[in-house]
């Protein structure tokens, strides 16, 4: 249940932040913008983060969800790599964005669920 409701909210606001980016460069590139790209890409990132969400729940402490989950930002790497390619900043940024918005749905679902206190200090 976790799951598919993470996935259906991330695909509904990814949809809403590819419009927008559409809508503000309306003449720019639409690199990962389209429904058939960003709808694939989002249900793989959802169920690889539930996965590593679960992993780590259960075998590591909580302060190694605190890191990795920030990290999320190495996922733009390949945004930023797209100016290169011709990819205007609306574009880059919207993509971003969507990464933040995937890594956010899998915290709000999976928070609190399969934490097994390892260490009194966590």
């Amino acid at each position: 249940m976790r799951l598919g409701l993470a996935t259906v909210a991330a695909m509904a606001v990814n949809a809403l932040v590819a419009i927008a980016a559409s809508l503000l460069d309306a003449q720019g590139t639409k690199t990962g913008l389209a429904p058939i790209a960003f709808l694939s890409l989002t249900l793989i990132g959802v169920l690889a983060g539930a996965f590593g969400w679960t992993l780590i729940a259960k075998r590591m402490s909580r302060r190694t969800l605190r890191v990795v989950v920030p990290a999320t930002v190495l996922s733009w790497i390949p945004d930023v790599l797209l100016l290169n390619q011709g990819a205007t900043i609306v574009n880059v940024v919207g993509l971003m964005l969507m990464h933040l918005v995937v890594a956010a749905a899998v915290v709000l679902a999976f928070r609190g669920h399969n934490r097994t206190p390892i260490n009194a200090d966590d």
